[in-house]
């Protein structure tokens, strides 16, 4: 067992019995399924949408070199570059260069789960570059020396109450102070490192094949000043974030909003096709796209798992994941988590090490059915277990009880050797023992189906 495996395993555990905790996610999932739900009506017939939605990020998945070549030339039209980029190293390393030719010594950063991937941060910190997060929940985790929590929402696990906490630590607010009272005090404290930003850091929600445009989503604003005020916008984005036209964004954008916050559409929605031009006064001088690989190819190489790289990062399988809703999202170690994280992070970041992550799953199906571009999520996850068998990754007990377990159910004496109590010996002391002391194990019966049903045959019981 790897040591990444342990710490998920110790981490669950210490999570899924923390009682408080699972009623600050069940209570803030509980608010994003009634918006949710409220956000749907929107729709006359939302499954073809979703249908409609999947059928276009297929179609880009299935031919992806042609939608970013296209996005390329088209964006490099309109006076910006592209940076192809293989893996976090060589992302590093780019966004490093363009910020120390700049001469700044900080960044504004709107959210954007991919510079989490990399770890942006850390890697300015240690450039003596700070990153400053400007998405309100964002700055929370960041103060708190945390990763975000959730793909849409990073502060989800904590309550206004520690919030406060939090600030008065580290600003001395008063501890009592309100939502508002702290969102107003962010808001001042940050508008001075936007106005004189030199560089500004966003992701992308979608890129536009055939204008060669960037699209955010956002609820605050924050990103439009990160890309308004700085002479400099570098983008950072997943080469599986392209679409082929803007005509698609009348299906994704609110299919985003409503399966992200169950808003009908988005507060803020920017199409960027590029830098300032001349006559215009706002805007970035430089505007830079580093379209970043890092383990996507290998998803792509999978037959199956490929669709994974359809995601519109919605975070809707995570609000709907039992496992996701008992652990939480620090305990996957990764930055991906629930479902759709299971899925990609074994391929992005080493099957041997994050196999464990396919099999924290209870196959339930709820994130395959909430999913707004129809990824089989569930599926996946059972692809994901036979290949990381395929290629190996299994120890010696898992062969040895997996073929005692075949023999046994393929063998009716193997099956009915033995009496209940011993059968119930096993199970709490073997398979209890391996399976979780929290579970309560089903108890075997004194007498089994076979023989009820031969009594039953012979009429010895009505």
């Amino acid at each position: 067992m790897t040591e990444i495996y342990n710490k998920f395993i110790q981490d669950s555990k210490i999570k899924s019995a923390d009682g408080n905790h699972r009623k600050i996610i069940g209570y803030n999932i509980g608010k994003y399924d009634s918006a949710v739900k409220l956000g749907k009506l929107q729709y006359s017939d939302i499954e073809l949408a979703k249908i409609n939605a999947a059928y276009l990020k297929n179609k880009v998945i299935g031919d992806l070199e042609k939608f970013l070549i296209e996005f390329e030339v088209n964006f490099e039209k309109n006076g910006g570059k592209v940076i192809w980029a293989e893996d976090a190293e060589e992302a590093l390393k780019q966004i490093t260069e363009i910020i120390k030719r700049s001469g700044a010594d900080y960044v504004v950063k709107s959210k954007t789960m991919i510079t989490e991937e990399i770890g942006l941060n850390e890697h300015l910190g240690k450039n003596e570059i700070e990153s400053i997060e400007t998405d309100l929940g964002e700055y929370i985790v960041q103060l708190a020396g945390e990763q975000p929590y959730h793909i849409v929402t990073p502060a989800m696990h904590k309550t206004k109450e520690e919030v406060a906490e939090l600030f008065q630590s580290k600003f001395g607010m008063p501890a009592n102070s309100t939502p508002e009272q702290i969102t107003a005090f962010v808001r001042n404290k940050l508008r001075d490192k936007f106005y004189n930003a030199k560089v500004g850091i966003t992701g992308a929600n979608f890129l536009v094949a055939d204008t060669g445009s960037v699209c955010l989503s956002e609820n605050e604003g924050n990103a439009l000043m990160s890309v308004s005020f700085p002479e400099i916008h570098i983008v950072v984005a997943g080469i599986e974030k392209v679409i082929p036209s803007v005509d698609n964004l009348d299906i994704f954008w609110p299919l985003l909003a409503t399966h992200g916050t169950g808003q009908k559409i988005t507060a803020y929605n920017s199409i960027i096709s590029g830098p300032k031009r001349e006559n215009e006064y706002d805007g970035p001088s430089e505007m830079f796209v580093i379209l970043l690989d890092n383990g996507r190819s290998e998803v792509l190489s999978r037959k199956h798992q490929r669709a994974a790289l359809t995601c519109i990062r919605c975070g809707a399988c995570l609000n709907a994941c039992p496992v996701y809703k008992t652990i939480g999202g620090h305990a996957y170690g990764t930055t991906y988590s629930g479902p759709i994280g299971s899925v990609i992070t074994p391929w992005m970041k080493g099957l041997d090490e994050y196999k464990h992550l396919s099999f924290a799953s209870s196959l339930c199906g709820s994130c395959t059915e909430v999913c707004p571009v129809k990824i089989n999520l569930h599926e996946l996850l059972l692809y994901n277990r036979n290949d990381s068998v395929k290629e190996g990754y299994y120890t010696v007990f898992d062969n040895l009880s997996m073929w005692s377990w075949k023999k046994m159910m393929l063998n009716r004496k193997w099956m009915d050797f033995g009496k209940a109590g011993f059968k119930n010996f096993l199970l709490k002391n073997i398979v209890g023992n391996i399976w979780g002391s929290k579970r309560q194990l089903p108890e075997v019966t004194e007498k089994n189906f076979k023989q009820l049903w031969e009594e039953r045959r012979e009429g010895k019981v009505k």
